[in-house]
């Protein structure tokens, strides 16, 4: 190294008698520890911070892809893998413009290194993530509605079937996993599937996932499915959320009051049969006047999609049970069981 200015000053040369000890305990040769993981130099002796902000020269070979394998992968590079995709999930997308050089060149890329099958899995699971999102689902009811399909597409169930009817039923399912059910009119609100297909496509998809269960057995992972459960939808899973949307002053407890209704009712004989949806109101309309927040059955009829004249037919078989049904300490404000609205004036 030339000095500066031509002078006849030496070249930079570093001094080694210089010895980094810790000023506690002045011991010689010092105990130094690199902490890389706070960036600190600790006395071991004594654990005075001797230097600070030191920096990790030692190698970075760690991934996020093949932790439960076990396996020293070098990779720090790529975005996080997607579990429902098959294959390599990194490629070079040409964009799409106006012109037609583009044009040609955006569909000759997408004819040659997309799979038609895997392409088809995607718009599914864009269709998926979509519905849940307008429905203010999570991702695990999304995420268990696109394991569904995956099953389906793989195991060439339902061929032949409507994607749109197929991915219906998937949610549908994916929400009772999930213990946030919806009823077949909520899912043809959002994906304007008819009931009926709805219902249908859910029977078949039932039977194939309880198969299915049946012979993996012990088989894990995303190629088959577990702990799967044949259950079906009572009244008191829908109190909560009809409630929480009518937007009670005493919520809560009109909230615990309509499930407690809910599960009584199921021994009445006079409702059995019924659709748990007029049921459910029905013990809102009747749990709302317990608490005295009182409530016309019209909107709470209009929340549940059921007619008032429905909701008033259950209501009648409520109140003549109103006996075995109701426990005192539920009355509040001055209620009590003489002050319900009797079933001829509902």
């Amino acid at each position: 190294m030339m000095p500066p200015n031509g002078s006849d000053a030496p070249a930079f040369e570093e001094d080694l008698s210089n010895i980094l000890v810790c000023p506690e305990c002045n011991i010689s040769p010092p105990h130094l520890v690199e902490e890389f993981s706070s960036g600190d130099t600790v006395c071991e002796d004594c654990g005075m911070v001797v230097g600070s902000r030191i920096i990790d020269t030692r190698s970075e070979w760690r991934t996020f892809a093949n932790d439960d394998q076990g396996g020293d992968d070098p990779s720090r590079v790529g975005g996080p893998q997607d579990e429902f995709v098959e294959g390599q999930q990194l490629a070079t997308t040409v964009a799409f413009s106006e012109t037609k050089a583009h044009k040609a060149l955006s569909r000759t890329q997408n004819n040659t290194n997309q799979d038609k099958s895997q392409k088809g899995l995607m718009q599914a699971y864009k269709e998926i993530v979509s519905y849940c999102e307008a429905i203010n689902m999570g991702t695990n009811v999304s995420n268990a509605a696109k394991h569904i399909f995956k099953l389906v597409d793989k195991h060439k169930f339902l061929k032949g079937k409507p994607q749109e009817a197929v991915i219906a039923g998937c949610i549908f399912i994916a929400c009772r996993q999930n213990n946030v059910p919806r009823t077949f009119r909520e899912i043809f609100n959002l994906t304007s599937v008819s009931k009926k297909e709805v219902g249908r496509v859910f029977k078949q998809l039932q039977s194939f996932l309880q198969k299915l269960q049946d012979q993996d057995g012990e088989a894990t992972g995303l190629n088959t499915v577990t702990n799967y459960e044949n259950t079906s939808v009572g009244a008191e899973d829908l109190c909560g959320r009809y409630v929480s949307q009518l937007g009670f002053t005493k919520q809560n407890k009109i909230s615990k009051i309509s499930r407690s209704l809910a599960e009584r009712a199921n021994n009445i004989s006079a409702l059995a049969g019924r659709s748990p949806l007029s049921v459910a109101a029905a013990c809102i309309y009747m749990a709302c006047q317990i608490v005295g927040e009182s409530r016309s059955s019209l909107p709470i009829a209009k929340q549940a999609g059921v007619s008032d004249g429905t909701v008033k037919t259950a209501y009648k078989h409520l109140y003549a049970a109103r006996e075995q049904l109701i426990t005192k300490e539920w009355f509040e404000g001055g209620a009590s069981m003489e002050k319900l609205t009797p079933a001829t004036a509902a």
